[in-house]
This record gives C-alpha cells, structure tokens and sequence, in this order.
C-alpha cells in the first residue's frame, strides 16, 4: 500500500497504552494504520523518520484567552506560538459582553482565515442574554463549554464588560448547561468578599508586592468557592471543570466532594507548578488566581502524578510587558504560556520528578479530548483519528527565548530557563506545520471544531 505519509522509527507515547515503537501511516489528513516497524511493506510519498524521537497524539491546550491583546491579528500569532510548542487543537476562551449570536460566524471567520492549528471555542456568560442563549451555542454553533467566573460580581469583571453575575445566575447557568449531555461549565472560584477587605486593607497600608497580590487572595477564597460551585453543580448535574486550580487547600475539597459527585475536573497551570510568591519576579509574576507557596507546589505536582489533576493549560493571554509595567494593583493579569507547557513537563516533570511520558500525554492530548467532546478524532492515535502528532526530542536542551517563540506578547515567565524535552516537529491533520521551531505551515490551515466532532 501507499500512503500520503508514514511517520517511521518513533516511540509513540499512546495514552492509554504507554510507549510502543511504532510506524504511523497518513492518508487523507487521517491516521490510516498503526504498523510495526521493520514488519510492513508499505510505501509514501512523504517519509518522516522519528528515530531516537517520541511520537505524541498533537497537544491539547485547553486553556487559551482570544481577543484580549490584539483581536486583529492574534490567531495568526498566537497559533503560531502554539504550533512552535507541539499543540494541533487550541480552545479559547471568548469573554464577550453582547450575545455570541451577534459576532460568533465574523470571528470564526477571521480564525479560520489566520490560524495555523485547530481551534474550538469556550464561551464566558454573565450577562441573560448569554443564558438565555445556551441552548443555540451548543446546537447551532458546536460549543459545549461555558466558563463562569464566581468573582464577577459588581464591577469586578467590567474590564472586560462581564459584570453582575451572582450565584443565582450561576444556578441557573448550571441547570440550562445539564440540559445538554456533553457539555460543561468551567469555573473560576474566587470569594470576591473576601478578596476586596484584604485588598483594601493592603492598598491603605501601602503593601504592594507581588507577595501582596498573593496574600491578598489567600487559598480560602479559591477553596469556599470551590464548594459552593461543586454543591450547586451536584444539585442541578452539571459537570464541572475548574481552571487553574492553584492550592492545597482548593484541591483538597475538590477531592473530598470527588467522592459524592464524579463530574469534577481539574486543571491547572505550569506556573502553578514552577513559581511561588516568593520568587523575585515583580508584576510580571501577576496572575489571577496569584501563585502560592512551595507547599502548594509539592501538592500540585502529586496530585498531577496520581491523576487528580487531568489537565494542564496555560491560561494564556498575550499581553505585552508594558501592560505589566505598572503597581502591582494596575498591572495586568496573566502573561503567555501555552509553547513551553510541554517543556516545563518533560524537563521539571519527567526528568526531574520521573512524571511519566503516559501521564504527559493523558493531561494535554486525551483527557482534554474526553472532557471537551473532541475525543472521535482528537487526543490520540487510532485508525480514523485525524492525524496530529506532536514529534519530541526528549534530550533536546534549549533555553527558552520569547522572540524564538514569537508570541504577540513579548516576553516569558521562563526567560532564560535551559529546558530539557522540547517538540521538533507538529502535525496538523496529516499537514507539517512545525519543523524545529519553524513554523511551516500556512495560515488558515486551521480549522473551527465544532463539537462534538
């Protein structure tokens, strides 16, 4: 037989099976077959010889903010970005004040007209014209996931025109999304209660660190939160999905309510696993939730190797150092992330902490394929699955470099960290796009998912 290509000689990291050597055959943007190496008699047009390299299904970033830095040009930059770390899917958040309905088809348009890599959408709702719109979002549009942000009360989400969600509207959010088999809410928890007494508190004392922005949000307003979203969620059968998960104390409910109600899941994100309060890094360090201690560090990387913790996303939004630049309190939130989620798992996970390749690939390729309806074609590799790999090079040292990884935001929270595990290469539907931090595929490649696939 001849196929369009065979990737031959790799290791491919299966989620569910652990590391096989194995030869991957494409035909028509597909995985056509899985064939033993030195055992088959097939034939391509395009070879790609994976020797001394691990094979993953292509990266899953679950966790990606659009339309916050440059709403004109960003796919094509930040997508990019995304390919230069090994990811073929990309679900971004959309945070919008007016109803979906009105801007949905102009934005997936101009996506798809720039993006490198796949894409799906999550959808912010605060506003009744959101809730009153669920239903249309998952059956018209193919978006199944929603996010609510429990700290969005008053004029604390007016930056980006979400203001005067409650619990109540959560409820009701909870109830319209359990309509619907597939899909999911993601939750932000924060007690805003909590947070604007110390806030002020601090703000009057004239404290404004990074140690500050974190104390001033302690894990209790992460953790109450958290309760209140699960107790609801078992009330009215919502699944829920909560971003960042950043403490202890956090996951420690979670997996304690986990035991009445399964249909939790966990994220986190890399600086949670890398960065404490601690560290010398100024405003750049803000994020929202802030990072914590070491204790927490050390529980977020247990609960990431036992399986707790299902997913790893970057929270990412390309803003620029400048907007950074400013007192704690002004300064922006969130810094990019998404390129190096892969290293930061192979150099501090596998090699330093023995994280399994397995475990790698279950948190960033099948198990945010399973949570977000895209697991019929995306997240691992089988016959008929679309052919996204991501090719590794375990023993690959680099030091990580913001203009290399070309974000619009220009600069990394790991600036100048040597980083041991880095992609070679990115597959997208049978298509190279990355080729040794080369982006080689055009843009508009890239296609809206809309889920379930």
């Amino acid at each position: 037989m001849t196929f369009d290509c065979i990737v031959k000689n790799g290791t491919v990291v299966f989620p569910h099976h652990g590391e096989i050597r194995a030869d991957l055959a494409i035909d028509n943007g597909r995985i056509a077959a899985i064939l033993e190496p030195g055992r088959h008699s097939c034939e391509a047009r395009d070879v790609i010889d994976a020797a001394d390299r691990h094979v993953f299904p292509g990266l899953i970033e679950a966790h990606m903010h659009f339309g916050i830095a440059d709403p004109i040009a960003e796919y094509s930059s930040e997508t990019a970005y995304a390919a230069r770390g090994g990811f073929t899917t990309l679900l971004g958040y959309l945070l919008k004040s007016v109803p979906y309905s009105e801007m949905f088809e102009e934005e997936k348009a101009r996506a798809e007209s720039q993006s490198h890599v796949d894409f799906g959408y999550h959808f912010g709702m605060a506003k009744e014209e959101h809730l009153a719109e669920v239903a249309r979002y998952v059956e018209s549009f193919g978006v199944l996931s929603f996010k609510f942000f429990m700290n969005f009360k008053g004029d604390e989400g007016l930056y980006l025109g979400l203001t005067g969600a409650d619990e109540g509207f959560m409820y009701d959010l909870m109830q319209s999304v359990a309509r619907h088999p597939n899909a999911v809410l993601g939750i932000h928890p924060e007690n805003i209660e909590i947070v604007r007494r110390h806030r002020l508190k601090f703000q009057s004392q004239g404290r404004s660190t990074l140690k500050d922005w974190s104390l001033s949000k302690p894990p209790i307003n992460e953790a109450l939160d958290s309760l209140k979203a699960m107790y609801c969620a078992e009330q009215t059968g919502c699944p829920l999905y909560f971003v960042h998960v950043s403490c202890r104390l956090a996951l420690d409910e979670i997996v304690r309510f986990r035991r009445r109600y399964e249909r939790i899941y966990v994220e986190t994100c890399p600086q949670y696993l890398t960065h404490t309060m601690d560290d010398d890094l100024g405003t750049v360090g803000k994020a929202n939730p802030p990072l914590k201690t070491k204790d927490d560090v050390e529980a977020l990387w247990a609960a990431l190797a036992d399986g707790t913790i299902e997913v790893v996303g970057a929270d990412h939004v390309a803003r620029k150092r400048a907007t950074k630049e400013k007192n704690i309190w002004q300064a922006s939130q969130g810094f990019p992330g998404t390129a190096t989620i892969l290293p930061i798992l192979l150099s501090e996970g596998y090699h330093k902490r023995g994280l399994s390749l397995q475990r790698i690939a279950q948190v960033l390729t099948s198990n945010p394929a399973r949570i977000f309806g895209l697991a019929n074609r995306k997240g691992d590799i089988f016959p008929g699955a679309d052919a996204d790999l991501t090719i590794v090079d375990l023993k690959r040292e680099h030091m990580v470099r913001a203009e290399e990884l070309g974000s619009y935001a220009d600069y990394s929270l790991y600036e100048g960290w040597s980083l041991k595990g880095w992609p070679i290469a990115t597959i997208v539907r049978g298509k190279l796009v990355m080729a040794d931090g080369e982006v080689v595929g055009p843009p508009g490649w890239g296609k809206f998912l809309a889920r379930p696939l």
